[in-house]
């Protein structure tokens, strides 16, 4: 049987760090150094891929970055672990605000 729960070491290695998306990718060289990994994701999701507790080795000296706001009510959503949505060109909606959109959208 299929589940979502996080109590697996290997899937959550393979699908929630930049070790395992470098492998699962092919990517040459170590993923520490991989500018192609670099590339494939936000700063914030980079650092959490790179520094969270699915990880055997942390990324060092993770980059600096500005959190992720909501457009609409200016809130601090953490990517990795709270509902958003978004719709493109760095345009993000918290939990919150999408409900109220998708309201919205319901009554007319």
């Amino acid at each position: 049987m299929f589940s979502y729960a996080r109590n697996s070491c290997h899937r959550n290695h393979s699908r929630y760090t930049l070790c395992g998306y470098h492998h699962n990718e092919d990517h040459a060289g170590d993923w520490r150094n991989c500018e192609e990994c670099r590339q494939s994701f936000e700063t914030e999701m980079y650092v959490w891929y790179g520094t969270n507790e699915f990880n055997f080795v942390k990324l060092e000296n993770p980059p600096d970055y500005e959190p992720t706001r909501c457009t609409q009510c200016n809130r601090i959503i953490k990517l990795a672990e709270e509902s958003y949505s978004t719709k493109g060109g760095g345009s993000y909606l918290c939990e919150r605000c999408t409900e109220k959109k998708f309201r919205l959208l319901r009554l007319t």
